[in-house]
């Protein structure tokens, strides 16, 4: 079983990016916003303008992101998959140093992280989108179709667990074998009839991926008599 989780909004309490926007950036990051939702511009477009319009130092920046919090499951979640031998990554649409930092302040700097890289420097900053693919039906600047369909180092066939909550995670629910859905997804997936686990916290997800193995392990021991 391999876990994939997105980030903002799913294993954060809130849009991390969006924060920083509100705070920091120049308010036309709101026209772009618009720009995306009505269609006229893809999610990767959005996000590389709207990064390039942040200002403030690079100290600003990390005192705001040390005010975000996570979801209060998630670090017991994270330390009960590794008690079970399952691998938990992310892949998230959001900006890799943003999500990094958060991390390692709540002791999981160690978590895989695929997601857009920031570069540049305070007041220069820019977007760059190396897990981007052209075609991606998410338009997004993260193809998370491609990360969770293709992991090189998989010695074989597992199943794939995605737990998300919006407009990024569209198109990936439909790759992933168990999906764990709140928010915008949980309403997309209803709508399309997609099967999917409704959840609040990671508390919900650490109980049913608990009782599925529960379940898996009686089941093994029933053949095996």
């Amino acid at each position: 079983m391999r876990i994939i989780c997105d980030f903002d909004g799913t294993i954060s309490r809130r849009d991390t990016t969006d924060l920083v926007l509100e705070q920091l950036a120049d308010p036309a990051w709101r026209d772009l916003e618009d720009d995306w939702l009505a269609g006229r511009i893809t999610a990767a477009a959005c996000m590389q303008a709207q990064i390039a319009l942040i200002g403030g130092s690079a100290a600003e920046l990390d005192a705001l992101l040390d005010t975000v919090e996570l979801d209060p499951g998630f670090p017991a979640f994270v330390a009960w998959c590794g008690e079970q031998g399952l691998p938990v990554s992310i892949a998230s649409d959001g900006v890799d140093y943003f999500i990094a930092r958060i991390l390692r302040r709540h002791g999981l700097g160690h978590l895989p992280v695929v997601a857009n890289r920031l570069a540049g420097e305070a007041g220069a900053w820019r977007l760059e989108q190396p897990s981007g693919r052209d075609g991606c039906a998410a338009g997004s600047g993260v193809c998370k179709c491609a990360v969770v369909r293709v992991r090189p180092d998989d010695a074989a066939p597992s199943l794939k667990v995605y737990v998300g909550d919006g407009r990024s995670d569209f198109c990936v629910a439909g790759c992933a074998e168990l999906l764990f859905a709140k928010g915008a997804l949980a309403e997309y997936a209803a709508a399309r009839a997609q099967p999917f686990l409704p959840f609040d916290t990671f508390d919900d997800v650490t109980r049913a991926l608990a009782l599925r193995l529960r379940k898996a392990a009686a089941a093994a021991r029933v053949v095996a008599l």
